[in-house]
């Protein structure tokens, strides 16, 4: 009996503690119900529905509703008024700085850290663009700061759009990713680490780069616009510098993505094996084949183009650069029409920190002069940009288990594509950034 009770006062005094025990708690879910007039959720098949519901939890589309619902247990966002559509991709940034007469001296009186101020505002001001996704193809030497920056956007520490970066380009010495016009004391002090020469030479500043945490690599084919050399456009990388750096390259899982103008550059680049080509200014009939054959992408940057030629013409150019704008600006238009008539994979991309930040969308006018239609110019910076990136089930769609970035616009940019450079509302990875 008296053990009995004993027992019987030990089941009491668990189940009291028990009962006060803690119970654990279900974490809270973000739920975003986004109810759109009008909705391109897929832009690969260019079907609009309306009256629909995007229903975002904890920054993924999770479903597709139709009629405008909502609950309890999430935030409604209305966008009755709107055009909803995948947030965009830009595959050609520069975010570290902008085109300016100072540009010359930024090497000399800018530190990495003054550098990263910078970008991270960049950043910012491209996201609140629309930009939800970019690649920055080239920083400074090192590259240090773009990669903090994209670092920092992923863990949430600063704003910005998701960011593939290139770091430092690797460019043959004296060639367009160098520094040019200076002393030669001068020129010694400012040379950069990831220019090389040779082949050998060329594998060692890729490895660099990868060591430093670069996404893909950035190589100079050819001459440039705005370097200050008059120095042309043609090839200025060997074939066998070329080939090295890919093959280094995809060994260590890196994409290699060339700047090329010069029929030669864009051909040599291609048979070396690079995954695109950034510009594309004199293509032909033959490097359309080699696009073909080797599966490679064409980003057309035709708002650089067009800047650097408006410039040039008001004389806000150097006479170098002013020179190289004139010859490869009006060519960018007709060299992406043909390559879009050719079946080349393209993709959307700016080279913005050429032209002002904030004004990407501005390139999707252009495409569409070159024989897009708007729906193939928004395909090329979203679902098609995405593919480009290797980001093609993560990005670029609105379907379910992708990233919760879209954004809407008042009209209808399926017939006038410029109200993209109009975004009303933006969402990244179910934050919202622009209301």
């Amino acid at each position: 009996m008296k053990r009995t009770i004993i027992a019987a006062c030990a089941a009491v005094l668990a189940f009291a503690a028990a009962s006060s025990a803690p119970v654990a708690q279900t974490p809270a879910h973000d739920i975003k119900y986004v109810q759109a007039g009008r909705l391109l959720a897929d832009p690969s098949n260019g079907r609009v529905l309306t009256e629909q519901t995007v229903v975002v939890v904890d920054g993924k589309v999770s479903e597709i509703r139709p009629g405008y619902v909502g609950g309890a247990d999430g935030e409604v966002i209305d966008l009755h008024d709107s055009f909803v559509l995948p947030g965009l991709i830009d595959s050609h940034v520069h975010l570290l700085d902008e085109l300016r007469p100072e540009n010359r001296f930024d090497d000399v009186t800018m530190s990495e850290a003054d550098f990263a101020i910078n970008g991270a505002r960049f950043a910012l001001v491209t996201l609140k663009a629309g930009f939800t996704t970019v690649q920055d193809l080239g920083a400074g030497d090192g590259g240090d700061a773009i990669l903090a920056i994209r670092d920092g956007i992923n863990t949430g520490k600063i704003p910005g759009p998701r960011i593939l970066a290139a770091g430092s380009t690797i460019t043959p010495t004296g060639g367009h990713a160098d520094v040019h016009g200076y002393r030669d004391d001068i020129l010694h002090v400012m040379a950069r680490t990831s220019a090389c020469n040779g082949p050998d030479d060329c594998r060692r500043a890729t490895r660099e780069q990868i060591s430093r945490g670069v996404d893909v690599i950035k190589i100079t084919a050819t001459g440039g616009v705005l370097s200050n050399t008059a120095a042309g456009l043609a090839q200025q990388m060997t074939d066998e510098e070329m080939a090295a750096i890919v093959e280094t390259a995809h060994r260590m899982g890196r994409r290699v993505f060339a700047h090329a103008h010069g029929l030669d550059g864009i051909n040599a680049a291609l048979r070396a094996g690079v995954d695109g080509i950034e510009h594309g200014s004199f293509l032909d009939a033959t490097s359309i084949k080699l696009f073909r054959e080797h599966h490679a992408w064409l980003v057309p940057t035709l708002l650089a183009g067009d800047f650097v030629m408006r410039e040039g013409q008001a004389g806000r150019l150097l006479p170098a650069q002013a020179q190289k704008a004139m010859i490869a600006g009006p060519l960018m238009i007709d060299a992406t029409r043909r390559a879009h008539e050719g079946g080349v994979m393209i993709a959307f991309g700016t080279d913005t920190g050429v032209s002002a930040h904030g004004d990407n969308a501005q390139e999707f006018a252009l495409l569409v002069r070159a024989g897009f239609t708007p729906l193939q110019a928004i395909q090329a910076a979203t679902t098609m940009g995405a593919q480009h990136l290797n980001l093609d089930t993560v990005i670029g769609r609105l379907n379910p288990g992708f990233a919760g970035d879209l954004i809407a616009v008042k009209g209808d940019p399926l017939t006038d594509v410029r109200q993209l450079e109009h975004v009303s509302f933006v969402m990244k990875g179910g934050a919202v950034y622009k209301r």
